[in-house]
């Protein structure tokens, strides 16, 4: 098989995923393989500033938490969901920072690994290379994941398919129906304020319900690290 070249470029990263993934991972793997995702530069030509990537995962969470792509701020500190949208992504779930960023509790893999950019408003999408490169690698270095939420649209049209084909208003509606593995979420972001507004059952009966799930997986993780 020929290497695979970007802008006439060859590109060793993508070598290595192919041979990696002819290989069935496990748990001892996924250091090995969040170095090599991390040191992805696939869309180095396409980005405007130095790739990033930013996940984070161990071989023992239970909960998943899937977005779209880093923002400005989390891009210069390498933290994930290190903006307001993650405050209020922790206020949703009820867990604390610790507790969020114990990565043998929580996996934090978003759509796209590397800030975008910026577009006319807001973000650019998250590019399509993190998923189809690294994502299904991961989701198998993660076996015990009990609930996953899937935050924003990018998440929902990859994971749920034609069932978030009307956009992420109605496929958070239609919640229950993802229950128990997963839950659709809108973005926390501030930019969201007037549809959380709009739709206080968000808030009264879709967030409890969210919260003791959280809690009641996180629980069982913590109960077998003892």
């Amino acid at each position: 098989m020929p290497a695979p070249r970007e802008s006439g470029v060859f590109v060793p990263i993508l070598l290595l995923a192919r041979e990696m993934c002819a290989h069935t991972m496990t748990h001892k793997d996924l250091n090995s393989l969040l170095k090599v995702v991390r040191a992805c530069r696939a869309c180095a030509a396409q980005l405007a500033h130095e790739p990033r990537p930013i996940v984070q995962a161990g071989a023992n969470a239970r909960l998943l938490i899937v977005g779209q792509a880093p923002g400005a701020r989390v891009h210069a500190s390498g933290i994930p969901w290190d903006d307001a949208s993650g405050e209020r992504l922790r206020t949703w779930i009820g867990i604390d920072k610790a507790t969020f960023y114990d990565a043998e509790r929580v996996a934090i893999i978003p759509m796209g690994f590397c800030y975008p950019g910026k577009a006319a408003s807001g973000d650019l999408p998250p590019r399509r290379e993190c998923a189809e490169l690294w994502l299904d690698r991961l989701l198998a270095s993660l076996p015990d994941i009990e609930l996953t939420l899937l935050v924003g649209q990018y998440a929902q049209r990859h994971f749920l398919g034609k069932a978030a084909a009307g956009g992420v208003g109605a496929t958070v509606a239609a919640h229950a129906q993802f229950a128990p593995a997963m839950i659709p979420l809108p973005h926390p972001s501030p930019r969201n304020i007037a549809w959380f507004l709009r739709n206080p059952w968000f808030e009264a009966e879709l967030l409890p319900n969210l919260r003791r799930q959280v809690h009641t997986v996180l629980a069982r993780n913590k109960e077998e690290s003892r």
